[in-house]
């Protein structure tokens, strides 16, 4: 089966985006809701774990913090959302796609002065993790505007530990830019966090060639194709991805500073260097598909040859057998006392002299 994808789309003609005032009335979930906030300048950090959401928004982004980076872990809480929509005016387009999920990796600038909201870079992302042995696909939306980062997760738990760590680390090169260097770290890590995915399926298909070569059973085709649907999924968050930050790099925007563009090369380079390498899997996949097919092929015609060359042996003996199988009275040879002996014989030089034959076309 493929990968299901699941939309939360309204209803064909509904107005489009969320508004603040109608996020409240959206279905949400049990799942709980983790928000976390990252203050940071060059000098110093300060990390905290927010448990009343409404208390925190009253209070604005210390003075010496240059950046703020506000982390969303589950969107099954409206009243999460509508406040920090309401806090940062999030745009209703925006809202929309942060909550249906999933969305086509993009970038989209939003806002700005001739806009009644704020001018933010809205950017959308998946990210690949392998989790229990399953390929795991998750959108991240990410809000970038001049001092603040606002990243919307599906659930729990990401590649990110290391920028944390980063952030903790004092004379950091994240600590010394702004809020887009940030979000380039943030992508940096999402991308190169499928390299080594990509390693593993590596890993997989040479497994996977060797037994079809070896043993080519019914367990190894279904791998190849489990191997063919998930290396689709990496494609089709791979691919848009490539568009994605090729915009960040070329087009100019006043959220992204020039830092930060520059640095955005880099994940490019890494982008297409995946997207080469997931199209060499694909068709070694494929190829695989093919060996094994052929591999199924070649083992049916070695037992059918096999079972022609038993029968081949035994229709000259089925011939003597039902000769002498034969009810009538006068057969010279019964009275005599060689003629079952004789029989047991010509038979025997009948099979050694086929396969004789057999071996010397080599068919055997």
């Amino acid at each position: 089966m493929a990968p299901v994808l699941h939309f939360r789309r309204g209803k064909p003609g509904d107005a489009p985006g969320v508004e603040h005032d109608k996020i409240q009335t959206l279905p949400g979930g049990n799942a709980p809701v983790y928000v976390s906030c990252i203050d940071y300048s060059l000098e110093q950090t300060l990390f905290q774990n927010v448990d009343d959401l409404d208390e925190f928004l009253k209070h604005h982004r210390p003075d010496w913090s240059a950046v703020r980076w506000i982390n969303v872990d589950g969107l099954s809480d409206m009243g999460v959302i509508h406040a920090l929509a309401e806090k940062y005016n999030l745009h209703p387009l925006a809202i929309e796609d942060v909550l249906n999920t999933p969305e086509r990796p993009k970038v989209e600038p939003i806002g700005g002065s001739d806009s009644e909201y704020q001018a933010r870079l809205f950017i959308i992302t998946r990210m690949l993790q392998i989790q229990n042995g399953a390929l795991d696909s998750e959108q991240i939306s990410i809000f970038l505007g001049h001092k603040t980062v606002l990243t919307f997760q599906e659930g729990r738990g990401d590649v990110w530990d290391p920028i944390r760590q980063r952030i903790r680390t004092k004379g950091s090169r994240l600590r010394m830019n702004d809020a887009s260097f940030l979000v380039y770290a943030l992508l940096d890590a999402v991308v190169d966090h499928i390299f080594p995915i990509l390693e593993n399926y590596s890993n997989r298909l040479e497994d996977l060639e060797d037994g079809v070569l070896a043993d080519p059973q019914r367990s190894v085709i279904t791998a190849i194709h489990k191997v063919k649907r998930d290396l689709l999924l990496v494609r089709r968050a791979a691919w848009p991805m490539r568009e994605m930050i090729a915009f960040l790099q070329r087009e100019p925007h006043e959220c992204m500073g020039d830092v930060s563009r520059i640095y955005m090369r880099d994940i490019y380079d890494h982008i297409v260097q995946i997207i080469d390498i997931l199209e060499t899997y694909r068709e070694l996949a494929n190829d695989l598909t093919d060996t094994y097919m052929s591999s199924i092929s070649n083992r049916m015609n070695e037992i059918m040859k096999v079972l022609t060359i038993i029968g081949t042996i035994f229709i000259p003996l089925t011939f003597l057998a039902g000769v002498y199988g034969m009810n009538f009275h006068y057969f010279p040879e019964l009275g005599k006392a060689w003629a079952y002996p004789a029989f047991w014989a010509v038979c025997i030089v009948l099979v050694v002299c086929m396969l004789a034959w057999f071996r010397r076309r080599n068919w055997l």
